[in-house]
């Protein structure tokens, strides 16, 4: 199987799409104005703690204070415990009181964005990732990802680090989890990771005494360069960079870094846009409607709800070819290889429910969660299925560490009161400006006028205005703007003048 990675830099966002022989599987899209944070360390100060949730809540400097649990303490960060406590129920057991207290300073990691209308999530545990190891200060604990299934790789690899973890010229205290991407690699590059996240916390402790709180001690790369430390594995082939600028600095690192993947690296200088190969920006347009479609002619419905996902599978059209229940074991056969997709895709966390058609035989069951279990693998984030319910319900989580694309992408409908989503303006802003490049491309014309809602028109002419006189300039061409107050903010007509 042949995977590629795909780079679109603009001054206003980042977009990487994970392509999989011809077809997307993952998109990440990392804004400049509003940059995830998951990763970044910062000095807080406890506002409230709350003893009937075992939690506090702690002002990291955001717009709206970040959440802490009992059990995302470390026991370095512990006040007043008593070792032995400590030991025996760990701090999941402790009471809240007794690790904080309010208007105390707390050095803190983000392991959850903000989503929706909940603040970051944080640990005090924390923990430094590089292209091989996620290195953790506070603990003393080997782990091996759980993807490296081979009983002696697992050996070896902990061998190795406990071997460099003693040695003099390392002497690094603290515990280290292997990624999957070191399987197979020897002692020189886990070393050479090793002292990199030596030097990186050596760095952060340096820094965080001269960190006033609430403010940021270490910030997580930028995604660029996480997708070439996180995402970039043996079937990926090619990476492709649209920004010259960017393709230069992400060369830079990995040369540093990860060397085994320059050659793969190139900036794309194609006339096409670089989003269309692939069909990426139709299939990211898919990703937001409610339906799937399933080539047999079944589909699935999805739901987003602020407490879970759910998945509905319908037969539709498709009517099978030999009897029903060999027709409903096809169709819920091809929708779990098809929403595994739709779970990376649309980047879908926390409780999914998933309604398959009612199956009565159970070697079909048991055959369709080994589906499931089977398309997941290729999953970057955490999965855990339960078994099949008696209504035919399956209950799954997923990690959620980061907005669904449709949160990134949409906001809320001003017209339905919240039933539906429309694309934010900033959105469309976005989308007009690739439309203008796109018919720039197309045709040897000087002049756009561009059609908009009043918000979208009013945006380019504002808040977007450098990025517009940028465009104008880059294409050699003026660009004006009119109202029209009948369009909805998803619509627009780019027209040639």
């Amino acid at each position: 199987m042949s995977e590629e990675i795909l780079i679109n830099v603009t001054p206003a966002e980042t977009r990487v799409a994970v392509v999989d022989n011809g077809v997307m599987q993952e998109i990440y899209i990392e804004r400049s104005a509003n940059r995830g944070i998951v990763g970044n360390i910062y000095k807080g100060v406890v506002v409230r703690v709350l003893p009937g949730m075992q939690a506090a809540f702690v002002d990291i400097g955001l717009q709206r204070a970040s959440f802490i649990h009992a059990g995302d303490f470390s026991r370095g960060t512990a006040r007043g415990l008593e070792s032995g406590a400590a030991q025996q129920g760990g701090m999941a057991a402790a009471d809240i009181r007794q690790l904080v207290q309010e208007s105390q300073e707390l050095v803190v990691q983000v392991t959850k964005d903000p989503l929706g209308t909940k603040g970051a999530r944080l640990t005090t545990q924390l923990s430094l990732s590089s292209r091989f190891l996620v290195y953790m200060p506070d603990t003393d604990h080997i782990g091996i990802s759980q993807r490296i299934e081979d009983e002696g790789e697992r050996q070896r690899l902990r061998d190795c680090v406990l071997t460099l973890q003693g040695q003099d010229s390392m002497a690094i205290a603290g515990g280290f989890i292997v990624r999957t991407a070191a399987e197979g690699v020897g002692a020189d590059e886990l070393r050479a990771d090793m002292m990199f996240l030596q030097k990186q916390w050596d760095l952060i402790q340096g820094h965080r005494g001269d960190v006033a709180a609430p403010g940021i001690v270490y910030q997580d790369l930028p995604l660029p360069m996480r997708t070439i430390r996180d995402l970039v594995r043996p079937p990926v082939e090619k990476i492709r960079i649209d920004s010259r600028e960017v393709f230069l600095e992400v060369e830079a690192f990995a040369r540093s870094f990860t060397p085994e993947v320059v050659d793969r690296i190139e900036h794309y200088i194609g006339e096409r846009p670089l989003m269309d190969l692939f069909s990426v920006e139709d299939e990211i347009q898919k990703a937001l409607e409610r339906k799937v479609k399933l080539k047999s002619g079944g589909y699935l419905i999805i739901d987003q709800t602020e407490a879970l996902t759910t998945i509905d599978v319908n037969t539709g059209a498709f009517v099978g070819h030999r009897n029903l229940e060999e027709t409903i074991f096809k169709t819920n056969l091809e929708a779990v290889n098809a929403l595994a997709r739709q779970l990376r895709v649309r980047n879908l966390g926390g409780m999914i429910i998933i309604d398959l058609i009612d199956m009565s035989d159970a070697e079909h069951q048991r055959q369709v969660i080994r589906a499931l279990e089977k398309a997941l693998v290729k999953d970057h984030a955490k999965t855990a299925i339960a078994s099949i319910s008696e209504l035919s319900l399956v209950q799954m989580t997923r990690k959620r560490t980061r907005e669904s694309l449709e949160h990134v992408l949409c906001e809320s409908c001003g017209v339905c009161k919240g039933r539906g989503t429309v694309k934010t303006a900033e959105t469309v802003c976005y989308e007009i400006f690739r439309e203008i490049l796109r018919e720039a491309r197309a045709y040897e014309n000087r002049n756009f006028l561009v059609l908009g809602a009043q918000g979208v028109i009013d945006r380019l002419l504002d808040e977007d205005s450098a990025h517009v006189a940028d465009l104008a300039e880059f294409i050699g061409a003026t660009i004006q703007f009119q109202v029209e107050t009948v369009y909805s903010q998803e619509q627009y007509d780019v027209i040639l003048l």
